[in-house]
């Protein structure tokens, strides 16, 4: 493998940003930026329960393991694992846009991507922050707590030590773009300490508020701290800034790079300093009061939390009483539900995603979260289901302006995937080539950086994969300007399928059909096959929304009138009248791994609509998806089994999709499988060693979602898979629905007793429970309450 350091060029990037109008979507993306003081808003309402909104522990975080057990926090672009020891705070902090790497544009012998971490390039650490209280050892004090209030975003920790109550609070403000630790007392105590912020990338820093450095790829970077102590001292000291005496101190943190989404710029700002910005936005922060900060955080984050809630049923005082990870081994070891657990495992999620995806990157592999600069899999972006899922939960989930960075970030790359695709996709030596010669549009890899660059091997029906999902954010908001702006995406994927499709003949047949050229079903069986189902159904998708895009915008009709012709003569996959189960390849064999972790050919059951247990699906499909995901199992990893809840929530199999919920739930130890410590999903890469793995802490909400509530544009199914868990009493409010809606729904018993349907700019839908159907019809911003469901 080719390791040398490949940072963006132009090329001919310029040009390729001019085309279909692009050039106006492109820099929409916000970096690393000076911006305007915000504004100061009074106190902002809590929920009426908060206790079910709060998540705790009775133990810090052990440095070694914070990937486990540190709490994040994060403003979307910035962010920090904390381990709330008192006597050593350390904060492990990240910026989304801190990667190494660059174009990666030579081809490995075999026609393929090189995928290492100098030439693909790595997410890594931008800084260490720690602040020592050495009177504070964990065996000197008493009475230790921390929590994470998800209802506020705020991450906090108190012990007792002679008498005195010691509390510390921390968040990451996105107005004030910086971490903020405050600690305070009650009692009479004081705090006396040093504060040390170091790099991760052997820096030599010569002063103690900040330090600045260069990547080898040339990607800037730089943090700063500053510290404001009450009633006591706070100097510096060469490398440290120490303090003594001091009735409650705040420690503000900020840090960023040069990074602009701007292929034609090289992906760099070079007019930013990012040291220098970094200590002018801690500078501003630390000379507001605590209060301040507090407040304007908590009304920004609470402007998106606040917009969905939800309750499962009500847990037992018993299970009230234990702490969060003891809670999550009584739900694995006991029969009973804990609802409330679930309800805020789901919040989690939610809290992560407004943590992580703003203003910024989107969220790869391990979100915005680390404990090294070697995460596995670079932490990148998987194009065949991870960064997929990353995004099915935001607009499920009233988030809708989360999903901003991943749309922003396939604009700002696409540039250069077109440039990548031309230059290098039809490589002779790449086994996934077009055999036709032709070659249009734009591909990716299976996994993709920041800078343009693609990783391992090509995935032709990835750049399918990417638009189907940036399609489903538009039948959640209907927004036609944002349908302009991921136009060029589709029609180039659409320009790229186009060339690459061939025509066959049916064996034993006359009829001609279109299938996919040599391929891989991810990610397992032949290298070589042509006609996976994975890519027969993505592109069917594909083609039809980008019919819809063109008439909703009326341009290409010329074109849209291709793509439908070749849509209608796509081959869709059959059953396998050996195994039973929908064809994965073109063969009635099983030319993979029974219980692989991948559900590919059932992209069309979830998160596709074609196969649907409605009566519009020929029945013998239904069944063979249904035997093809039963034969698949109900172990495997964390994102996989969120995978499996939702296509089961999809067959309204509530007992199998709820039990795939519990599975993910259960207490990793010893690197297995599992919800870890501080809720993080592991992944078990090898016997012993489990990996932090994002998706599944989406994916899983998503399903749960799902089960409560299924919409495709022009009809709603309530409850559609409730699990008898969840049966007894239950409310959801505020969850978006495709086709321009909300739904607030209550049930009892198993049955919806209420559901307000509002419209956000729908117009007309059918509502359905169990045979009753109604069709609704409402104006922008109208509402209509149904109550009869029997």
């Amino acid at each position: 493998m080719d390791t040398s350091t490949n940072e963006p060029s132009r090329r001919s990037v310029l040009s390729l940003a001019t085309t279909a109008g692009l050039t106006a979507a492109l820099g929409t993306l916000p970096a690393f930026t000076a911006s305007a003081a915000p504004a100061r808003p009074a106190e902002v309402p809590l929920p009426a329960d908060a206790s079910r909104h709060r998540l705790w522990w009775q133990a810090p975080g052990d440095e070694g393991s914070l990937i486990e057990q540190g709490l994040p926090v994060g403003n979307g672009r910035i962010g920090a694992l904390a381990s709330n020891d008192p006597g050593r705070e350390l904060l492990l902090i990240t910026d989304a846009t801190m990667w190494t790497g660059g174009l990666n544009d030579t081809l490995d012998q075999d026609g393929q991507l090189p995928y290492g971490r100098a030439d693909f390039g790595s997410f890594t650490l931008l800084a260490k922050l720690t602040v020592d209280i050495p009177d504070h050892d964990l065996g000197a004090v008493s009475g230790y707590r921390r929590t994470l209030d998800l209802a506020q975003g705020l991450v906090t920790s108190s012990y007792v030590r002679s008498g005195v109550t010691y509390r510390r609070e921390m968040y990451a403000s996105r107005p004030d773009d910086a971490i903020v630790v405050h600690f305070t007392q009650s009692g009479g105590g004081r705090y006396t300490g040093s504060i040390t912020l170091t790099g991760t990338h052997g820096e030599h820093p010569t002063a103690a508020e900040s330090f600045g450095a260069t990547l080898p790829n040339g990607l800037r970077y730089g943090a700063a701290v500053k510290a404001r102590g009450d009633g006591g001292n706070v100097t510096v000291h060469g490398t440290r800034i120490d303090f003594s005496g001091c009735k409650s101190l705040t420690v503000v943190v900020s840090a960023g790079t040069n990074y602009a989404p701007d292929a034609e710029a090289g992906f760099r700002d070079p007019s930013l300093d990012p040291e220098r910005l970094a200590r002018t936005k801690a500078r501003a922060a630390a000379a507001e009061s605590a209060d301040a900060l507090r407040r304007t955080h908590v009304a920004d984050y609470r402007a998106l939390y606040g917009r969905l809630d939800l309750s499962l049923g009500t847990s037992t005082a018993e299970q009230r009483e234990l702490d969060t990870w003891e809670r999550l081994h009584a739900r694995t070891r006991d029969p009973e539900p804990d609802p409330e657990l679930e309800a805020a495992y789901l919040q989690f999620g939610r809290y992560l995603m407004i943590c992580g995806s703003r203003d910024s990157l989107p969220l790869g592999l391990q979100g915005l979260w680390l404990d090294g600069n070697d995460p596995d899999w670079m932490g990148d972006y998987h194009t065949d289901i991870n960064i997929q899922m990353n995004y099915w939960m935001a607009d499920r989930t009233g988030l809708s302006p989360c999903f901003d960075a991943f749309t922003d970030y396939c604009l700002a790359q696409l540039p250069s995937w077109n440039d990548l695709t031309r230059r290098l996709f039809n490589d002779p030596r790449n086994r996934y080539r077009n055999s036709s010669g032709k070659n249009a549009g734009w591909a990716v890899a299976f996994s993709t950086n920041p800078f343009g660059g693609s990783g391992w091997w090509w995935h032709p029906a990835g750049n399918a994969w990417l638009c189907t999902t940036l399609w489903e954010h538009y039948e959640y908001t209907g927004s036609r300007e944002y349908l302009k702006k991921i136009y060029p995406l589709l029609k180039g994927a659409c320009e790229f399928w186009e060339a690459r499709l061939l025509t066959i003949t049916l064996p034993g047949t006359s009829r001609e059909v279109l299938v996919d050229d040599s391929d891989w079903s991810p990610e397992h069986g032949p290298q070589d096959a042509k006609g996976i189902t994975y890519a027969q159904e993505v592109v069917w998708t594909l083609f039809g929304n980008y019919c819809t895009a063109a008439a909703d915008l009326r341009r290409d009709t010329d074109y849209a009138d291709t793509i439908a012709s070749l849509r209608r003569k796509l081959y869709l996959p059959q059953v396998s009248p050996t195994t039973g189960w929908l064809e994965e390849w073109m063969s009635p064999d099983n030319l993979g791994e029974t219980t692989h972790r991948h559900l590919s050919p059932l992209i069309n059951l979830f998160p596709g609509d074609r196969i649907r247990p409605d009566g519009s699906t020929p029945a013998d499909i239904v069944a063979g998806a249904t035997a093809l995901l039963g034969a698949r199992g109900m172990e495997s990893f964390g994102w996989a089994n969120a995978w499996r809840s939702l296509c089961w929530a999809r067959l309204k199999d509530a007992d199998k999709a709820y039990q795939l919920v519990v599975n993910n739930l259960r207490p990793s130890t010893d690197g297995s499988n599992g919800t870890a410590f501080n809720l993080f999903d592991i992944y078990e890469v090898e016997r012993g060693r489990g990996i932090f793995q994002i998706d599944a802490n989406f994916g899983t909400p998503a399903a749960m979602v799902e089960m409560l509530l299924y919409s495709r544009p022009g009809h709603l199914e309530l409850l559609p898979a409730l699990p008898d868990a969840w049966a007894a009493t239950g409310f959801v409010k505020g969850v978006p629905a495709r086709g321009g809606f909300e739904v607030d729904l209550r049930w009892r018993d198993g049955k919806p007793t209420e559901a307000r349907i509002h419209s956000v700019g729908g117009r007309t839908t059918t509502v359905a429970y169990g045979d009753v159907s109604r069709t609704v019809t409402l104006e922008r911003g109208a509402s209509v309450t149904l109550k009869d469901f029997s």
